[in-house]
């Protein structure tokens, strides 16, 4: 699994997988243009919709109403490091039995980023300068 990150100026970034694209930008009040969600809300984002496909794939499975399946997801920010420090998934699903309730919470609870994040990973960064830079 990879994404490419372009930078497209200012704090303007473009991201592609697969062919889709989406912008990541900053409000005004940061330097940006507002053009594209921040890191961190697409953080939220990644979250909230993986909680959703895992609740939606319980659902379908026991062919339960997921058309009006919605998911809300908040953070708090943290210092010291600078983090979101704690996150909030709220799953919205009208009209489920309450004996699914606790089905869907622990579907949504397998989801892969849900995971990533309890179970902090690896991150290995690295810089490198490619030398065709240098011959220009």
């Amino acid at each position: 699994m990879e994404v490419t990150i372009q930078h497209r100026g200012d704090v303007k970034f473009e991201a592609s997988a697969r062919g889709h694209r989406v912008i990541c930008d900053q409000p005004s009040g940061n330097g940006g243009s507002d053009s594209g969600m921040t890191p961190p809300e697409y953080l939220l984002v990644s979250l909230g919709t993986c909680a959703g496909f895992y609740a939606a794939q319980y659902l379908k499975a026991r062919s339960l109403a997921h058309g009006d399946l919605e998911v809300k997801v908040s953070a708090e920010k943290a210092t010291q490091p600078a983090r979101l420090g704690q996150f909030r998934i709220e799953v919205i699903v009208p009209g489920l039995d309450p004996q699914h309730q606790a089905g869907v919470l622990r579907a949504v609870k397998a989801c892969l980023i849900h995971n990533t994040l309890i179970h902090a990973p690896a991150i290995e960064t690295v810089v490198s300068t490619p030398i065709e830079a240098y011959a220009l």
